[in-house]
C-alpha cells in the first residue's frame, strides 16, 4: 500500500449523516440487470457532497448469498488537492437510521468486494439472513477529486435454502492473572475486520510475543470482529471488545464494551449527538476515550470537547509531533480549577500491519486482577502508565513524613507546607531523560539515571507526574517518550 501509519488513521474513515443540506447531491444511481441474479449500479458524487450516499438495493426472496463489488474512477488531482477515495457498507431491509438497527457492515476503503450469508460474511460484516426488502449500501466519499467521483457497484444474488445460522461465541471476561499487579495492554489495535492486515489469531500471537496481558478490539466502524476472538486468546491473555468510531470530526475508542456492542459513528461535533452515542458505549460496560486527538489526517482531529470522555489517548504509534501537542493539552487539563474533572492519560499502538508493532505503545494498568472490569476500573481511576514496551518499568509514588503513600492516579492528602518526597524509578530505559512535571512546569530533570527523588509540598505542586524521554535529536525540542505517568495528586488539607 506504502502508506504511513499517520495515513492509516484514515483508511475506513466514517461516512456521517447528509451534511450540509445544500450540499450537490449526487447523481441517482442507474440500475441495470444483465442477468436475472445481478444488479449493476451507477453514479457520480460530485465534489462537496453529502459525507455519505445511500444507494438503495432491492434484494428478492430466496436469496441465499449476497455478494457486493464495486469500483471507482481515480483521475489524477491538482498537486495539494486530494483525489478519489471511497468508503463502504450495506444496512438490511431494517433501515438505516441512527443507532445501526439494520447494520450489517462496514468495510471503509479497505476491500473492493463483500459477501454476506447466514453462517458466515467477509470480515467487517455481519453473518445472517439476507432478507428480501430495500437493503442500502452505504458510500462513504471520504474525499473527491475536483473531477468528481463515478462509482460502479455490483450485486449479485445467489439463490438457494439459507445456509444453517452462525452461532458466535466471544472472548472470555477474564484471564489468568497474578491478583493484584501491573499488567499490560493495548487498547487501540485493527484486524483484518477494517483495514488491519493481520486475523486476531495473529494478532492474539504478535500480542504474547510483545509481553501484552490484554488488548482492545478496536476494528474501524464495526463489531464483527468480536465473535472471532472466541477461542483464539490463549488462557493468559485478556481480550476486551470494542470498536474505533471514526466520525468525520474524530475518532473515538469504544474500550471494553458488551460483546456484540455496535456504536455509530454518522454524525459531525455540531449535530449534537455524540453525548447519545457515548451514553451507549458507558451502557455496554465500556469506556469512551478519544483516539489521537491532534492528528492532522482528514477527519481524525478530535472536534467533540472532552465532557464524555472517561480518558484520552495521549501517545498513538511512534512519538510524533501531534502526540507532543497531545500531551501538552492534556497536561493543561490537568491544571484546571479543584473539582473540576481530569482525565487519565494512555497509549495505543494503532496497529494495522508491518511496520506497526503491537505493544508500541503501550498502556500499564494497576489492576486488582486481570478481568474486563478490573483493568476498565484501573484505566478509569488514572491507575496507569505509559511505556513504549514491555521493556520499560516504571515506579512512581509519592510519601509523606509519616509514611503515608500515594502511587499513580492516586491522592496524598496532606497538610499546605508538609513535605513530600517524590520517588521515581525506572528500568529498561538506559541514557534516557528523568523528568518530574508539576503543576507549574516542569520541576526537575535528571540524566544518566535509572531513579530520582525530589522533594515538594501541597502548597507548591498540585500535582507531580513524570516523563522518561530519549536523548533530544534537535534541542532546544525534548526527545521522544520511554514512557510518562499519570499525576500522583497532592491535594492539601
Amino acid at each position: 500500500m506504502g502508506l504511513s501509519r499517520r495515513e492509516l488513521l484514515a483508511s475506513g474513515a466514517a461516512a456521517a449523516t447528509p451534511y450540509p443540506t445544500h450540499a450537490p447531491s449526487p447523481s441517482a444511481p442507474r440500475v441495470s440487470a444483465p442477468a436475472p441474479d445481478t444488479r449493476i449500479l451507477r453514479g457520480t458524487i460530485p465534489p462537496g457532497a453529502p459525507d455519505f450516499v445511500e444507494v438503495p438495493l432491492d434484494v428478492p426472496p430466496g436469496v441465499r448469498e449476497l455478494r457486493v463489488a464495486y469500483t471507482y474512477d481515480r483521475p489524477p488531482a491538482p498537486p495539494g488537492v486530494p483525489g478519489n477515495a471511497l468508503d463502504i457498507g450495506i444496512f438490511d431491509q431494517r433501515g438505516t437510521a441512527l443507532g445501526g438497527r439494520g447494520f450489517r457492515g462496514w468495510s471503509g476503503g479497505a476491500r473492493g468486494e463483500f459477501f454476506l450469508r447466514a453462517d458466515e460474511a467477509t470480515p467487517g460484516y455481519l453473518p445472517g439472513p439476507v432478507g428480501a426488502g430495500r437493503w442500502h449500501l452505504l458510500l462513504g466519499p471520504y474525499t473527491v477529486a475536483p473531477q468528481g467521483l463515478p462509482y460502479e457497484i455490483t450485486a449479485r444474488f445467489v439463490f438457494g435454502p439459507p445456509a444453517p445460522a452462525a452461532r458466535p461465541g466471544h472472548p472470555p471476561e477474564r484471564a489468568r492473572g497474578r491478583g493484584r499487579a501491573w499488567y499490560r495492554g493495548d487498547c487501540h489495535v485493527h484486524s483484518v475486520h477494517s483495514d488491519g492486515r493481520s486475523t486476531p489469531a495473529e494478532i492474539a500471537a504478535l500480542a504474547t510475543a510483545a509481553g501484552l496481558d490484554f488488548l482492545n478490539s478496536s476494528d474501524h466502524n464495526t463489531h464483527s470482529a468480536h465473535a472471532a476472538w472466541a477461542g483464539v486468546p490463549s488462557p493468559d491473555l485478556l481480550v476486551l471488545t470494542g470498536e474505533e468510531v471514526t466520525t468525520r470530526t474524530g475518532h473515538v475508542l469504544a474500550v471494553g464494551t458488551d460483546p456484540g456492542t455496535f456504536v455509530d459513528w454518522r454524525y459531525r461535533a455540531r449535530e449534537n449527538r455524540f453525548g447519545r452515542f457515548a451514553r451507549t458505549i458507558r451502557d455496554a460496560g465500556g469506556l469512551v476515550i478519544p483516539a489521537h486527538p491532534h492528528a492532522t489526517c482528514v477527519g481524525c482531529a478530535w472536534k467533540f470537547g472532552f465532557g464524555e470522555a472517561d480518558a484520552v489517548e495521549v501517545w498513538n504509534g511512534p512519538w510524533t509531533p501531534d502526540d507532543e501537542v497531545a500531551l501538552a493539552s492534556w497536561d493543561a487539563g490537568l491544571r484546571g480549577a479543584p473539582g473540576e474533572r481530569r482525565l487519565p492519560a494512555v497509549a495505543g499502538s494503532d496497529f494495522h500491519r508491518d511496520p506497526d508493532r503491537i505493544g508500541t505503545p503501550q498502556t500499564v494498568v494497576l489492576a486488582r486482577d486481570l478481568t474486563r472490569r478490573a483493568i476498565l476500573d484501573g484505566i478509569r481511576a488514572g491507575h496507569c502508565y505509559a511505556a513504549e514496551s514491555a521493556r520499560v518499568t516504571v515506579t512512581f509514588d509519592a510519601v509523606g513524613a509519616r509514611g503515608e503513600h500515594a502511587g499513580i492516579g492516586e491522592s496524598l492528602r496532606m497538610a499546605p507546607d508538609a513535605e513530600v518526597l517524590v520517588r521515581l524509578a525506572v528500568s529498561g530505559a538506559p541514557g534516557c531523560e528523568l523528568r518530574l512535571i508539576t503543576d507549574q512546569g516542569l520541576a526537575v530533570t535528571a540524566r544518566g539515571q535509572d531513579a530520582l527523588e525530589w522533594r515538594t509540598t501541597p502548597a507548591r505542586s498540585a500535582y507531580v507526574r513524570a516523563e522518561i524521554r530519549h536523548p533530544a535529536a534537535g534541542p532546544p525540542l525534548p526527545g521522544a517518550m520511554a514512557a510518562f505517568t499519570n499525576p500522583v495528586w497532592l491535594p492539601s488539607v
